[in-house]
């Protein structure tokens, strides 16, 4: 088992690790073997000194080859997942679990992979389940649901069972108010390997850092994107209320600026319409959206969301073209009627 405390003293240094020293660590730190002070230390000088784009990659690389494989290879190649990193406590919807079934309803393939809520009252898992979808399908059954509803939730935990000895010293870290790598992997570790991303940041200086990522992950096509709320202060959203600092990845890579909604023909919006709560509130707030009552700046953020995903999968030209298809099915009945099919889908 590798011993942390050279590469520790390196990252203390200020030195990068090599590939090679990364799969070494995240080999030691998915180990029951190796202390948690240990590891500890190690994920504090990593953050301390910076994570490297190169480091990112290489540690998602090792990561995604612990996970549990769950043989939707031939749905990858069209298939999109549109996730956030958290982190940001801004107290938002969740925005991207709608667009799931937005785009799901428009017939895009969608690989959502996310948690319960950890810096959230409600995170993706827990929304999703409660519109019916079972956390603990199996891979056999998800499979059916890429055939059948055209889109699947990977449930983390249930994926990713070298994060069991990773957890407790997350955890005591976290209590310190200290973030570590672990906090970004998440969006970087689909178990389904989708080829593109809509990945929302938490902080504004890591979108061209997690857009290289992707980018060295070998992603077709995605958009990093942060949504800047003040100074100090964003959301890991793409939003019609914040001027939103985007990197494109693959494909996409010559997109580098900032977008807001005046630039696709939507109104700007207050940054209050956007807000979530807890899990009965944010259902409450879905059918709201549903019955053509929900606050005009959050169904317009997921309007955008779904046609930026739109345009990323090379189903519409560019974003405005997929405006009026994501409305359409988000209001015009689509989407209730994927949460009704999904309901029965994990029923039966």
């Amino acid at each position: 088992m590798t011993d942390l405390a050279p590469l520790t003293v390196r990252l203390a240094a200020r030195q990068d690790l090599s590939a090679d020293q990364v799969a070494a660590a995240a080999g030691a730190l998915a180990s029951a073997e190796v202390p948690e002070n240990a590891k500890a230390a190690f994920l504090t000088a990593l953050a301390d000194k910076g994570e490297s784009v190169a480091e990112v990659a290489a540690f998602a690389t090792a990561f995604r080859g612990m996970a549990v494989n769950p043989g939707v290879e031939a749905w990858a190649p069209a298939a999109i997942d549109i996730v956030g990193t958290g982190g940001d406590h801004a107290g938002g919807f969740n925005i991207s679990s709608v667009v799931v079934l937005t785009l799901a309803s428009a017939g895009v393939t969608v690989m959502k992979h996310g948690n319960r809520g950890i810096t959230s009252r409600c995170g993706s898992a827990d929304l999703l389940a409660g519109l019916g979808v079972d956390l603990q399908a199996s891979p056999e059954k998800l499979r059916r649901a890429l055939a059948e509803l055209g889109y699947v939730f990977f449930f983390a935990p249930a994926y990713h069972p070298s994060f069991k000895h990773v957890a407790p010293v997350r955890k005591t870290l976290a209590a310190q108010g200290r973030r570590t790598i672990f906090n970004i992997l998440g969006p970087l570790i689909n178990p389904g390997r989708p080829a593109h991303v809509l990945l929302g940041v938490f902080a504004e200086p890591w979108v061209p850092k997690l857009a290289g990522a992707l980018d060295a992950l070998g992603t077709q096509a995605g958009l990093a994107a942060h949504g800047i709320i003040g100074p100090d202060r964003g959301i890991d959203e793409l939003t019609t209320a914040t001027r939103n600092r985007v990197r494109g990845v693959g494909r996409l890579s010559a997109v580098d600026g900032h977008w807001q909604a005046e630039d696709f023909g939507l109104k700007v919006s207050p940054f209050a319409d956007l807000a979530g709560g807890d899990l009965a509130a944010n259902l409450a707030l879905v059918d709201a959206i549903l019955a053509g009552r929900g606050p005009a700046g959050l169904v317009d953020t997921i309007v955008l969301n779904a046609a930026v995903a739109l345009w990323i999968t090379g189903k519409t030209a560019n974003v405005r073209d997929g405006l009026g298809l994501a409305r359409e099915q988000l209001l015009g009945g689509g989407v209730q009627r994927k949460i009704a099919a999904t309901r029965e889908f994990y029923r039966s």
